[in-house]
């Protein structure tokens, strides 16, 4: 028994430690806000889970937010940090919403559907190139690439909603004209849950998994990620890679913003992204950019995010509550794995 418990790797209790230590951090911050941690736990959990509408809420998030981290994974293991991927998310609803827009009355609502999708897939692909142009060629860093395309996204999203699209005789943060029930993927029930959404990210998923961890394509971006010097001079072609990561990720996210618009809201909303992307953009930090870890972290962020809602109805607390909780754990993750390698270095 002693002898198991010894080959257990050190970082693993730097994790289980990064971990404890975030739950007292979040358990101090409920208590200087006055309320019961335990009453926060009920809260949420009733918040997430309390009825079927609620956990399907939770899939419905976590749908997209499954895809946007799976595109992530792609920049982030070629070393890139894709902080455009909001952009990309909006860029892929406002593809499906005019292409939906411009589909004539009579025409199959499967293949409108299917369009749509495809059209995000487009729309947020030709965005994540454009990063990836900007980053490359222009010397601009990727991160302040992305969060400028961020803001040309929302921007343009605001001025169809309130401009060119705008719904008949009004202007509405509400967004766009509805499309017709004909042109939204089928629910579960009267939820916002969608089987086929929910297929379409688990597939998602299992693709990302595959190319990552059993492909020679995985194991060029890995390279490019960790030494990009040293995989240029064993003739891998960096550029392609990094451009290749950039418009999968893209892609990826265009799928989220169409679901968005076929799936969620069933028009276009100035926020279509509904900040799924920065999330996402957790999600994948705290697994470490390992795929098999993204569904169960992706469903704990999910459940957070649909869960806080309930915080000002049940106990007077502010819903961003959930925003310090994710955080908390991002960063004692961050913080664990740093002193994990700090103590392995110094060993050697």
């Amino acid at each position: 028994m002693i002898s198991k418990i010894s080959k257990i790797p050190k970082i693993t209790y730097f994790r289980i430690g990064a971990f404890a230590i975030a739950l007292l951090f979040i358990a101090v911050v409920i208590w200087l806000s006055s309320a019961s941690p335990v009453q926060v736990a009920a809260g949420m959990w009733n918040g997430a889970f309390g009825s079927s509408d609620r956990f399907a809420r939770v899939i419905s998030t976590l749908c997209p937010l499954l895809l946007a981290a799976c595109g992530l994974i792609f920049t982030f293991t070629a070393g890139l940090y894709n902080l455009g991927i909001e952009g990309q998310i909006t860029a892929g609803g406002i593809a499906a919403t005019f292409l939906l827009r411009a589909i004539p009355e009579g025409f199959s609502p499967a293949i409108a559907i299917t369009l749509a999708i495809l059209a995000g897939i487009l729309g947020g692909a030709l965005w994540g190139i454009l990063a990836g142009f900007l980053n490359i060629y222009g010397k601009v860093s990727e991160i302040f690439a992305g969060l400028g395309m961020n803001f040309t996204t929302q921007g343009l999203a605001l001025y169809l909603v309130f401009g060119p699209w705008k719904r008949s005789g009004v202007a509405s943060m509400s967004g766009t004209e509805p499309f017709s029930d004909a042109l939204s993927l089928p629910n579960f029930g009267n939820t916002e849950f969608s089987p086929i959404a929910l297929a379409i990210a688990i597939v998602a998923l299992i693709f990302t998994t595959v190319i990552i961890k059993a492909t020679y394509f995985g194991l060029k971006l890995k390279a490019v990620g960790n030494n990009l010097r040293a995989a240029y001079v064993l003739g891998i072609p960096a550029i392609a890679q990094m451009l290749s990561s950039f418009a999968i990720c893209g892609a990826f996210a265009g799928i989220a913003g169409s679901l968005q618009v076929v799936a969620v809201f069933h028009r276009l909303i100035p926020n279509i992204s509904s900040n799924l992307g920065f999330l996402a953009l957790l999600v994948v930090m705290l697994v470490n950019y390992n795929p098999f870890l993204i569904l169960p972290i992706a469903f704990l962020f999910s459940s957070l995010n649909v869960g806080s809602l309930e915080l000002p109805l049940s106990l007077s607390l502010d819903s961003s509550l959930s925003g310090i909780i994710q955080g908390a754990l991002l960063l004692f993750a961050i913080l664990g794995e740093g002193l994990a390698k700090l103590t392995k270095n110094s060993a050697s």
